[in-house]
């Protein structure tokens, strides 16, 4: 991995030396440099921070809501045949046009995490449905044989069936919420944000900082789903599936 890394440092250098001209392409020690100077004001980390909690904010309610959604429509057909386009509506319509409108609804803090909320939420929702509908039929009839009781069928049954559907879509989830936040502070921007950081970087053309910011992005984003598929791989070591 870390030859990997070295690799793609080097072709960006090389780059960099070749267009020799950092206000288009600054090079790795320039947007080291530039990250370093950010660091040492008090804004970079309030900015930075600011960030992470309307991004994260709208990831766990695209959680929450996206779970309960989903075993809506997986009980109730009539909620699936009445919900259902509303999430086709969410995948289907472009983001920059759901930033725009709700620009006209919400505080400029708050268009981030609703449009983390909603770039997530439907991949969640769309998932764990599917892995409630793939629990195997026969696992859910050997319950009824043994009488077990609710809360051992769902712990039991729908659980191990659902996990894999719901880490999978978490894990994929995390990554478009950053990107979708992101974007939504570079158009809302809040006055605290990486997102009006970037704005201010690409107006002043200090593209050192453009790319020193977007670095801080992407630092986050692989921190964060490092984290979460540690969490998920302990959880799924630490419990037995099925009805053994």
């Amino acid at each position: 991995m870390t030859l990997v890394a070295f690799f793609w440092v080097l072709l960006w250098q090389a780059a960099a030396s070749m267009v020799a001209l950092p206000v288009l392409l600054p090079g790795p020690m320039q947007t080291l440099e530039a990250l370093v100077r950010l660091g040492s004001v008090p804004t970079f980390w309030l900015s930075a921070g600011a960030s992470l909690l309307r991004i994260m904010m709208g990831y766990a309610l695209a959680l929450v809501f996206g779970v309960l959604l989903s075993i809506l429509c997986a009980s109730i057909e009539t909620a699936e045949a009445l919900l259902s386009p509303l999430r086709t509506l969410i995948r289907s319509t472009p983001i920059t046009s759901f930033i725009i409108l709700v620009l006209l609804w919400f505080n400029v803090d708050r268009v981030p995490i609703f449009i983390a909320f909603l770039t997530v939420f439907p991949i969640i929702w769309h998932s764990v449905q599917q892995g409630i509908q793939q629990v195997d039929v026969a696992l859910l009839e050997m319950t009824k044989v043994y009488t077990f009781k609710p809360h051992q069928v769902l712990r039991y049954v729908y659980l191990p069936s659902v996990a894999p559907y719901f880490y999978s879509a978490a894990a994929t989830g995390l990554g478009f919420a950053w990107k979708a936040g992101i974007a939504a502070e570079v158009i809302a921007k809040p006055s605290y944000s990486i997102g009006k950081n970037l704005q201010d970087a690409k107006v002043y053309l200090q593209t050192e900082s453009l790319f020193a910011w977007t670095l801080v992005v992407i630092l986050f984003s692989l921190a964060l789903e490092t984290i979460l598929k540690r969490v998920m791989s302990k959880r799924a070591q630490g419990k037995g599936g099925g009805l053994a």
